[in-house]
């Protein structure tokens, strides 16, 4: 099944027989608190107008544990917390998933990975997001069947920091932050920029045309090989800030015919210890 799902294949499906569940995940990166601004509310947004039977999934509280020390600002949920949040949101092994976010693609794809990696086989995400989709809006609540998702971790898909360490010398690691924070020249969030020795810079932004919806599948093929990408199993991995943004260019790479793994404790994990090295510049090494 493709991994991307069309707001005009969306409406069909929705209006079809067994239509899927649909999962909000409208999220964003913000670092206005520090700034004394309002950070995004996601459920606010929800409530002021989804796609029908849509159900709304909190990014940082259920698809993501709490943060404590020697990991990233996402981490993997307590699997028995995000099975029962799927499962509340009615999601089931044998029905087809669709989630979509505001239109940046990370949030949703963090929930396309979760679910994949613990043993959903059909899940897609709405290409462009909600800013695709020109169909009507609701504001009430759906009325959801509980489902019966039962999270299975896959035995491979996942990279901690010596896995990311050791692909980056052996395979291809991509890093999706933007160059800037790639080449240590800005780190906003983060205690030291730069990146994991080995990595190659392949911002996420660049898999999407101006629309938000993601370059053709052969354009996207022809920009991962030119990096370096193969087809072997497991050549493959990517990280990002926190694990987020990184899903994005997993789909991304799945769109274009590749597997890779991802490293979800990604530069906030890796840079906060003080032990791993650091480079810096527009260069791997």
């Amino acid at each position: 099944m493709n991994a991307i799902i069309t707001a005009s294949e969306l409406a069909s499906e929705l209006a079809g027989e067994r239509p899927p569940v649909v999962l909000d995940i409208r999220w964003q990166l913000s670092v206005a608190k520090a700034a004394g601004a309002p950070e995004f509310d996601g459920r606010a947004a929800y409530a002021a107008g989804h796609i029908p039977s849509a159900v709304f999934i909190d990014l940082d509280r259920e698809l993501a544990g709490t943060a404590g020390p020697g990991e990233g600002r996402h981490p993997l949920p307590d699997l028995a917390a995000f099975g029962a949040a799927m499962r509340a949101a009615g999601v089931s092994a044998d029905r087809d998933v669709v989630v979509y976010d505001g239109g940046q693609g990370w949030a949703a794809a963090r929930a396309w990975w979760l679910l994949r990696w613990t043993g959903h086989s059909s899940v897609r995400v709405l290409d462009g997001g909600l800013a695709a989709w020109d169909g009507s809006l609701e504001t009430s609540v759906p009325t959801v069947r509980p489902g019966t998702f039962a999270p299975a971790p896959g035995a491979t898909g996942l990279l901690d920091a010596d896995d990311a360490a050791a692909l980056a010398r052996s395979g291809l690691l991509l890093d999706a932050r933007a160059a800037e924070r790639y080449r240590g020249d800005v780190e906003p969030i983060d205690r030291v920029g730069g990146h994991i020795p080995g990595a190659v810079s392949a911002p996420t932004t660049e898999n999407v045309a101006d629309d938000g919806r993601f370059r053709p599948a052969a354009e996207l093929a022809e920009r991962f090989k030119s990096l370096g990408a193969t087809g072997d199993p497991g050549q493959v991995g990517v990280y990002c800030g926190s694990g987020v943004s990184g899903a994005h260019e997993v789909l991304a790479l799945a769109v274009a015919g590749f597997d890779a793994q991802l490293y979800v404790g990604s530069w906030s994990q890796w840079s906060a210890d003080e032990s791993r090295p650091v480079a810096t510049g527009p260069d791997p090494q």
